[in-house]
């Protein structure tokens, strides 16, 4: 069964082949930065170009959610150099950090880039040369044999037309079938990382907090004077930022069982900062217990409680100190693991 829509005119087979066999992510993100060329109608294509594609396509899984991408893979260390070596930000716009990366005349970045070119271009086009060397690869790429999906040149790629059709018309199919085995590959070297599809691509924008803000605002209302857990401070409705215990950048939601009044200016310091439990974990559990039973008692029916279900909460005995902090020492400790620092 063909993955792919067919043709009569290409190996499609060919290109499915690229990920049977696969150790690291450098060919998920080859194809989506090959993708993006033909999004803007590029049949001819620099490597450079692409290899800042790829390290642009994987900057925000990498520097912001810190997904590992295993041992063996150059690409999260790769990224991680070039922030520091360009200065640019974890939070930079993908097509600025391509650009960035591409107009780049540092040696050290350039080194960087040329790294996968040893690899990513030529080893791509296995499934239609297999048992051929580089030099035999880029011979037959270019003399055209088992119409390859593109010609391999020294600093370039172009991609044949009866290719480039077949991949701008079925582009969607295609970028989501990489997406989708680049989640598969990542969720099995992070098998306790929440939500790896949602971590592969930066969103656009930030779901709103309103709800939630609402919901404490009437546990402040109840229950006043409440004060922040980390700076002591009293909290007032309006003046106070709703702040993920364990970092957003970990977890990937706004479940309310995670959320926190905090004071402001403290929330933009903490960033994405773990919070050592042996300091913060009674007072966030007195914290969430108040206002799940504040709920309990005034607005039973409040649809923010059914978060509190996903971590196993019987409503009807309230919320289990035990227990709950057998939800979230797991979540600080594998995000530990990857890399997110404690707050001190």
């Amino acid at each position: 069964m063909n993955i792919f829509p067919s043709n009569s005119q290409l190996p499609i087979h060919h290109l499915a082949a690229c990920f049977n066999s696969t150790s690291a992510t450098y060919k998920f993100y080859w194809l989506l930065a090959i993708l993006d060329a033909v999004q803007q109608q590029q049949r001819e294509v620099e490597k450079k170009q692409l290899f800042a594609s790829m390290l642009s396509n994987a900057w925000y899984t990498v520097n912001y959610f810190q997904v590992s991408f295993g041992q063996q893979d150059l690409i999260q260390s790769t990224v991680r150099q070039l922030k520091d070596i360009e200065g640019i930000t974890i939070d930079e716009q993908r097509t600025q950090i391509q650009n960035r990366l591409v107009q780049s005349e540092n040696r050290d970045t350039l080194k960087l880039l040329r790294h996968f070119d040893n690899q990513v271009p030529h080893w791509f086009l296995s499934p239609w040369y297999p048992g051929k060397g580089k030099r035999e690869i880029y011979q037959l790429s270019q003399s055209g044999e088992n119409q390859p999906i593109y010609q391999l040149h020294k600093d370039r790629i172009i991609i044949p037309d009866d290719w480039f059709n077949y991949l701008t018309k079925h582009i969607r199919i295609i970028r989501d079938f990489v997406y989708w085995n680049l989640s598969l590959f990542l969720q099995a070297r992070n098998p306790n990382v929440p939500d790896i599809p949602n971590k592969l691509i930066k969103p656009a924008m930030r779901n709103s907090l309103v709800k939630q803000r609402k919901f404490w605002d009437y546990v402040i209302d109840k229950n006043r004077p409440l004060y922040c857990i980390y700076t002591g401070k009293e909290l007032y409705k309006g003046r106070y930022h709703v702040e993920h215990f364990v970092p957003y950048s970990f977890v990937s939601h706004d479940q309310i069982w995670n959320l926190i009044p905090s004071d402001n200016t403290f929330n933009v310091s903490k960033s994405n900062k773990l919070p050592p439990l042996e300091k913060y974990f009674d007072a966030f559990y007195n914290m969430q217990e108040l206002a799940l039973q504040t709920y309990l008692l005034d607005k039973p029916n409040e649809k923010l409680l059914e978060d509190y279900f996903y971590i196993g909460t019987d409503l009807r005995y309230g919320l289990s100190k035990e227990k709950f902090y057998d939800v979230i020492n797991p979540l600080v400790t594998i995000a530990s693991n990857n890399g997110f620092e404690f707050l001190y």
